[in-house]
C-alpha cells in the first residue's frame, strides 16, 4: 500500500495519545506532523507497569527513559490503610521531552505552538499556529485530535459523569525517598506524592456541586486546610511548605459520543476521558489510540470500508469508557465511612449498575460478524461474542476462534472434542489440547 503520496496528517497535541498515533502512522507510511506546547504547570502522575508495558508497545523509547524505579504506594480507604503496591512517578516535563525525541527520531514534523484555529475546506485543514516566532499555517488532510481534556467540544454529544474538580497545589522541603499515597474523606479523596529532590504535590479532587470552594484568593488556604488533617499526608508535609500557585483542573468522566468523521478522528481524553481515580488515564490514552492509526488508514485508503472504521473506533471508544467509569464506580462503592456524603453518594452508582466482569455461560455465547483490525485496516470478521467481551475476539495467538467454536458445538453425543479441534487446525492440530481447555476455561462450552 503506497501511502508516501497521501498528503500530511496534522495531529494536534504530543500527549501520549498523539503520539502512539503518529508513530503508528509513520510505520504504515504516512507523513505526520505534530502541533503542540509545553504545559502550563508542572504536573506528576502514578502509572503502574501495565502503563510502561503499554508505552514500550507503542514505541517510547525515550519517554521510557525518564521513568524512576517503581515507589512504594499507600492507601487508606474507608478507615483501612494497606502498602502492597507500587507505581512509578512520571514527571510529565521530562516524559513529553522524551516523547518529542521518539517522534523526531521516527521522522516525525514537529511544530512547538498554540493552535488559534482550525479550519476545514475542499483541499482538507487548514490549522494556523501561533508561537513566539510568529505565526504559520499548516494544511493537511486528515486531523488528529489529541489535546486532552482542553480539546475544544465543536459541538459535539458528549456524555458527563458527575462534575469533578481537582485542586493541585505544590510543596517543598528536604530530600526524602519517593512515594505516594491515596486517602478518602468526607468531601473527596487525596493523592499525595514526593519525589526524592524534596518537591512534593499533593491533589484533592473534590465534587464541584457539594464541595462549596472559597473565592480563588483563599483557595490555596482551603485546600491545605483540608489535607493537613489526613493521617497519610504527615511524611509529605513535615517540614515542608506550599510554594507556587494552586492549579484547578476538571476530572470529570467525559464520553464523545462521535469521536471520529470521514477525515478526522478525537483519541486520548480528547474521546473519552476518565476519573483519576482508577489511575489509568495514561492506559486508557493509550488504548483509545493504539488502534487509530488503521480506522485512518481505511479511512483514506479504503473509503468503501468508512462506515465500518468509524463504527469500529466510537464502539471501542464507548466500551472503554465504561469499563473504565465502572472500575473506579467500584472503587468508591468501598468507601464505607462516608457513603451518604454528597461527593460519594453521587459516585457509587454512576455510570450505571452493571458489573466489570459478567459470568459466562454457553447459551451467552455467540458467533457474529464485526470489525477487526489486519494489516493496519479495519475489515469485517467473525469474532466470538459474549457479556463480557461484547466487541468480540477475533483470535489467539494468531488462530481465528469461531470456527473452533462451530465445530465444537457441531460435537455429536460421545464425540471427542479435541479430536474435532484437531481436525480445524491442520498443522497446528498438537494445539487442541490446550486451546480445548482456555475455551472451557471461558465458559464458552
Amino acid at each position: 500500500m503506497d501511502t508516501s503520496q497521501a498528503g500530511k496528517i496534522l495531529v494536534l497535541g504530543a500527549g501520549p495519545a498523539g503520539g502512539a498515533v503518529a508513530l503508528g502512522l509513520r510505520r504504515i507510511g504516512y507523513s505526520v506532523c505534530v502541533i503542540s506546547e509545553p504545559r502550563p504547570f508542572a504536573a506528576v502522575e502514578g502509572i503502574s507497569e501495565r502503563v510502561v508495558d503499554g508505552l514500550r508497545g507503542a514505541g517510547f523509547d525515550a519517554a521510557l527513559k525518564s521513568l524512576p524505579a517503581p515507589t512504594p504506594r499507600s492507601v487508606h480507604w474507608s478507615g483501612e490503610s494497606s502498602a502492597a503496591n507500587t507505581e512509578r512517578l512520571v514527571i510529565r516535563s521530562e516524559f513529553d521531552r522524551g516523547v518529542l525525541i521518539d517522534l523526531e527520531r521516527n521522522g516525525v514534523e514537529l511544530v512547538s505552538g498554540r493552535v488559534r484555529g482550525v479550519t476545514r475546506g475542499d483541499d482538507g485543514y487548514r490549522v494556523e499556529v501561533v508561537a513566539d516566532s510568529g505565526s504559520r499555517t499548516l494544511q493537511g488532510i486528515f486531523l488528529v485530535e489529541a489535546r486532552g481534556r482542553a480539546a475544544p467540544g465543536s459541538g459535539l454529544e458528549r456524555l458527563r459523569g458527575p462534575e469533578t474538580l481537582s485542586l493541585l497545589q505544590y510543596w517543598a522541603g528536604p530530600e526524602m525517598t519517593p512515594r505516594t499515597a491515596v486517602q478518602s474523606c468526607a468531601d473527596g479523596w487525596a493523592w499525595m506524592a514526593a519525589t526524592a529532590d524534596g518537591r512534593r504535590y499533593l491533589q484533592l479532587t473534590l465534587d464541584v456541586a457539594s464541595a462549596d470552594l472559597p473565592p480563588k484568593d483563599r483557595l490555596v488556604e482551603h485546600c491545605n486546610s483540608r489535607i493537613r488533617p489526613l493521617e497519610m499526608a504527615a511524611p509529605f508535609i513535615d517540614g515542608a511548605e506550599p510554594t507556587g500557585e494552586l492549579h484547578a483542573r476538571t476530572s470529570t468522566p467525559t464520553l464523545c459520543r462521535e469521536p471520529v468523521g470521514a477525515d478526522w478522528i478525537r483519541v486520548g481524553d480528547a474521546a473519552m476521558a476518565v476519573d483519576p481515580l482508577s489511575g489509568n488515564g495514561i492506559f486508557q490514552s493509550l488504548s483509545s489510540a493504539m488502534q487509530a492509526p488503521a480506522v485512518i488508514n481505511t479511512l483514506l485508503q479504503q473509503p468503501q470500508r468508512a462506515g465500518l472504521a468509524r463504527a469500529f473506533h466510537r464502539a471501542r471508544i464507548e466500551e472503554l469508557f465504561f469499563r473504565f467509569a465502572r472500575i473506579g464506580r467500584d472503587f468508591y462503592a468501598q468507601e464505607t465511612l462516608f457513603a451518604e456524603e454528597p461527593f460519594w453518594r453521587r459516585r457509587r452508582d454512576w455510570p450505571d449498575q452493571a458489573p466489570i466482569h459478567q459470568a459466562v455461560k454457553p447459551r451467552d455465547v455467540s458467533i457474529a460478524r464485526r470489525p477487526v483490525v489486519e494489516n493496519d485496516l479495519i475489515r469485517e470478521a467473525e469474532v466470538v461474542v459474549t457479556p463480557d467481551q461484547p466487541l468480540g475476539i477475533w483470535h489467539l495467538q494468531g488462530l481465528p476462534l469461531a470456527p473452533l467454536l462451530r465445530a465444537l458445538r457441531s460435537a455429536r453425543p460421545g464425540e471427542n472434542p479435541e479430536h474435532l479441534l484437531a481436525a480445524v487446525l491442520g498443522e497446528k492440530k498438537a494445539l487442541a489440547p490446550q486451546l480445548l481447555m482456555w475455551i472451557r476455561h471461558q465458559g464458552w462450552i
